[in-house]
């Protein structure tokens, strides 16, 4: 048996590839983009695992996908495959629909190519797992109830109106062609593997470098925050046990403010890590201007995932944030190869002939 994860060099979806293959012996065969935040290094204890293997590609590539496909018979796709930075997304949303929209059409198409073709015991049992984000609904007041899967979608951002698009797609092949899907949309994800330009691992890397911690506005724009590896075991209960055509929200029940985020993160350094100086962490923090269209709140209900499949998550905020912490603590060398283009070079350099 063989499943296909799509963007399974990026953060979670490189988690979701290591959790997976330290519970199950089933193949994954992993394509990937390998851009700026895709990282083999992250995959590096795999290297020799015939469990796992690396395709470097382009979900926007119709013939490859559907070779690749054609060739691996896998039971199962899971779409991680994504930009994902809404700062990036501002600057530069083109990108953004190419790979959130137009990819995951050709990744559809090639899919249902794939499934039109199988036997009936084959077809019934195929999915198609479609990974996105709370963003899609927009914002929250303070006292708004949180998100839940009725809640219309009003994105706000590139970024989050090109993964509304791409669920729109999904739930219309559903619908339209019968493909069997399920989407999970999820709140902030932080844990080990993240490329350090989201607010959590770049606090952790300007805060040991002696760096301004960058705080948006007045900080108290709040987010539901959901430990990565959680994230990855709910969508393998869902994978197993979710319902054709429906979506489910994955939550952590963890809101917090952004600045009572780096608060946190500042006072576990400055016990793990303390200064040699004697100073606090927390001197670095910088207000800046806040980025445009900044949503004030996100927050996710899941509490359809706990009553229909049992799902809730394992860390707090507390545990999780600690367990982040030490692991970049413990893992510089990683943090030194993404953040200092060697590694990108190298890609380049590695795969230029089949690029």
């Amino acid at each position: 048996m063989t499943i296909l994860v799509s963007g399974g060099a990026g953060f979670i979806g490189a988690n979701f590839v290591l959790s997976w293959l330290e519970r199950h012996d089933e193949t994954v065969v992993n394509l990937d983009k390998l851009t700026y935040a895709g990282n083999l290094d992250t995959l590096k204890g795999l290297r020799g695992d015939n469990r796992h293997v690396f395709v470097h590609g382009d979900i926007g590539d119709r013939e490859q996908v559907s070779a690749l496909i054609s060739k691996s018979r896998p039971r199962a796709v899971v779409n991680f495959a994504a930009e994902s930075h809404v700062d990036r997304s501002i600057h530069g949303p083109g990108d953004f629909i190419q790979t959130n929209v137009v990819g995951t059409f050709n990744l559809l198409e090639a899919v249902r190519g794939y499934w039109d073709g199988l036997p009936e015991d084959e077809k019934s049992a195929f999915r198609f797992l479609h990974v996105s984000t709370d963003e899609v609904y927009g914002t929250l007041s303070k006292d708004d109830a949180p998100f839940n899967e009725l809640n219309r979608y009003e994105p706000n951002s590139p970024y989050s109106a090109s993964k509304a698009a791409s669920d729109h797609l999904v739930r219309a092949w559903y619908h339209t062609y019968g493909l069997p899907v399920l989407t999970t949309n999820c709140s902030n994800n932080y844990g080990p593997y993240h490329f350090p330009e989201k607010l959590i691992p770049l606090v952790i890397l300007n805060a040991l470098s002696g760096k301004n911690l960058p705080i948006y506005g007045d900080g108290q724009q709040i987010r539901d925050w959901l430990y990565v590896r959680d994230h990855c075991s709910a969508i393998r209960r869902v994978l197993q046990e979710g319902k054709i055509g429906e979506t489910y929200n994955v939550g952590g029940w963890n809101e917090k403010p952004n600045l009572d985020v780096v608060h946190a993160i500042c006072a576990i350094l400055d016990e793990l890590k303390p200064k040699a100086n004697g100073g606090r962490y927390s001197d670095q923090i910088a207000f800046v201007k806040d980025r445009p269209g900044h949503d004030r709140r996100y927050a996710i209900d899941a509490g359809k995932l706990e009553r229909e499949l049992g799902w809730k998550p394992q860390e707090t905020f507390e545990t999780g944030i600690r367990k982040t912490i030490e692991w970049y603590l413990a893992n510089q060398d990683w943090v030194r190869n993404v953040t200092s283009g060697d590694y990108r070079d190298w890609v380049g350099k590695q795969y230029e002939a089949q690029s």
